[in-house]
């Protein structure tokens, strides 16, 4: 027995030395600044508190769009979409509180709810008052969120493997593995300040269809971007629920009336493509293009034929109205 104890102690100790040794501190953003931001950086203050960092490139008279990402992400995973729409159309990014280069505050608020607001206030701040919103993933559930609260202010609504409807028992057995842990209070906490960076890559890799394309610079980007200042915190309460989410339901979105487009990776791992044929059948008239060759991110694993799917949509709504006919007259 006595043996026995020394053995379990000793692997305690290890096990306790082992978690000590991956603990990572945060990196300011003074720091992440350096590596992370770009010429077409800029940084808003608003009146909450926040400072959201966001991008805003294109012909400023141009159909204007806006962007939000993921869970976890930044406005870097757009980047190839802006490359390719920025010659025609106004194109802003933003990094979601808590996310990219963007500060947060009470982890009790962080939330769509929160989410709803930071689009609202930034979009009002540059003065934009009408646009086109595309979301992916949790980016998603907030541009949908977005044009239930906002209706007025939307001229196109464009969802990327976007999240929103209940999981299924057999769906949560499909999540990745850093999904399944980070849904475990105990996980979280013991996770929290630890080295990330072999979940990140399992959890990047299980986004694309071809799981090379998570490359090393990608899976550094998410794991520094996430030790920024009470960002793990943010994330942490987003696993659990977060605040003001609402549930994705066939009633809830008949309301939408705005042209939306829904795209969608057939080979997603985290949200399966017939949550896309529920937004479809869910939103009047909505538009499905399903992806054969993509997973959670067509943005960037396919991004030219996605972009080009977006223009086509963007050409739609953004067409000049024709005065109908004048009748002929007689004789």
């Amino acid at each position: 027995m006595r043996r026995f104890l020394v053995v379990l102690l000793t692997l305690v100790a290890i096990l306790a030395a082992g978690w000590f040794a991956l603990q990572r501190a945060d990196i300011g953003y003074d720091r992440l600044e350096l590596v992370y931001a770009n010429s077409d950086s800029r940084i808003l203050p608003l009146e909450n508190g926040l400072r959201v960092h966001y991008r805003d490139v294109g012909p400023r008279d141009a159909p204007a769009i806006v962007l939000v990402h993921g869970f976890s992400s930044s406005l870097h995973t757009w980047e190839p979409w802006v490359a390719n729409l920025k010659r025609d159309y106004r194109v802003i990014s933003l990094d979601l509180p808590g996310h990219g280069l963007t500060n947060c505050l009470d982890g009790d608020r962080i939330g769509t709810e929160q989410f709803v607001e930071t689009v609202d206030a930034v979009t009002r701040a540059l003065g934009v008052d009408k646009f086109t919103l595309a979301g992916n993933s949790m980016g998603g559930g907030v541009a949908w969120a977005y044009a239930l609260a906002h209706p007025a202010r939307l001229e196109g609504l464009v969802l990327v493997d976007a999240s929103g409807w209940p999981e299924t028992s057999q769906e949560e057995q499909s999540d990745p593995l850093v999904f399944k842990l980070l849904s475990n209070p105990v996980a979280r906490r013991l996770m929290k300040n630890t080295d990330m960076t072999w979940l990140v890559r399992d959890g990047l890799r299980d986004s694309f269809a071809n799981p090379d394309l998570a490359t090393d610079e990608m899976v550094y980007r998410y794991t520094a971007l996430a030790r920024a200042p009470c960002h793990r915190d943010a994330l942490m309460a987003l696993t659990s629920g977060g605040k003001g989410r609402i549930w994705a339901t066939k009633e809830t979105l008949s309301d939408i009336k705005t042209p939306t487009l829904i795209l969608h990776g057939e080979q997603d791992n985290l949200i399966p493509v017939a949550a896309a044929r529920k937004f479809a059948d869910a939103i009047p008239g909505a538009e499905l293009v399903i992806y054969p060759d993509a997973g959670h991110l067509p943005q960037e694993e396919l991004a030219e034929e996605s972009a080009e799917d977006l223009r086509s949509f963007l050409a739609d709504i953004n067409a000049p109205e024709t005065a109908p006919a004048e009748p002929a007259e007689d004789g």
